[in-house]
């Protein structure tokens, strides 16, 4: 380590500023967004296996109901634009406009150039967790997912049941896509129910147990015409490792639920982002 130069304190002593402070967005309209969930029906549901993905479609003004419905399970969420796979979820971005790790009144940004918002999370039935005397929270926007490359990196051995690889198939499954064709789309996830934070010493990310339990839901109004793709991690919730086949693993779900007609009043679903694109030329 180099020594540090004389005035090493007064430049650590330098103040924090936020990079997009509150207030910086627009508020979702969330008064509304309730009394339209109050009214909603099931239309839909998928079942997402353990150590596998499931794919559904959720249209614009309906409700996306991820849920818990066995025993302590994370799940890694892919989301596109329905009709355009090349708009999908920017965990980056999220992260800056919203913080580490997502809940109520957040939204789930797509990525650049259309950089709009994809969903709302209106409900969160783990919100009361807040961030825990290890720095830890839950639905974190920082890990990537695990992935049978890292996993080959670290082993050497192969392990398709990584989240990485059952969104692929899942994602080839429900738009007829080859695997080679499909992976490309995969990307960088909401870690649902996952446990997670950055050590104090060294900054290294850290995974914890999920204090999720059956019967937790994330909900998430869909802002446009989605398709959803969850994985059910390999590593169950997450309290000892990940990729791995002796991990206790449990199912999850993906409920689409519709409000009532006339329940939104005049919502219209948010346009592509309106920068000109010139980028200087």
């Amino acid at each position: 380590m180099t020594q540090p130069p004389p005035d090493a304190d007064a430049r650590r002593a330098a103040r924090p500023v936020l990079v997009y402070p509150d207030g910086s967005l627009p508020p979702p309209p969330m008064e509304l967004y309730a009394r339209a969930a109050a009214s909603a029906h099931l239309e839909a549901e998928v079942i997402v296996p353990p150590r596998d993905a499931a794919a559904i479609e959720v249209p614009a003004g309906s409700i996306l109901r991820l849920g818990c419905p066995e025993g302590p399970q994370v799940g890694d969420l892919n989301l596109f634009a329905r009709d355009d796979l090349t708009e999908r979820f920017f965990s980056g971005k999220t992260r800056a406009l919203h913080g580490t790790h997502v809940s109520t009144g957040d939204r789930l940004w797509s990525c650049f150039p259309h950089l709009r918002p994809m969903a709302t999370i209106i409900a969160d039935s783990l919100s009361w967790y807040g961030i825990d005397a290890d720095g830890a929270s839950v639905h974190d926007v920082i890990g990537t997912r695990c992935d049978p490359y890292t996993h080959h990196l670290l082993s050497g051995g192969d392990y398709d049941r990584c989240c990485h690889s059952n969104l692929t198939r899942a994602l080839a499954a429900h738009r007829g896509l080859s695997l080679a064709e499909a992976e490309p789309h995969v990307h960088d996830v909401l870690n649902l129910f996952m446990c997670t934070g950055f050590t104090r010493d060294t900054g290294r990310y850290f995974m914890k147990a999920s204090p999720v339990r059956a019967g937790d839901h994330l909900d998430l109004f869909a802002e446009i015409d989605l398709l959803a793709v969850m994985s059910a991690c390999p590593g169950g919730d997450c309290g000892a490792g990940h990729s791995s086949d002796q991990a206790a693993c449990h199912p999850l779900s993906m409920a689409v639920l519709r409000p009532a007609p006339g329940s939104l009043g005049d919502w219209m679903s948010p346009p592509r982002n309106g920068y000109a694109g010139g980028h200087g030329i």
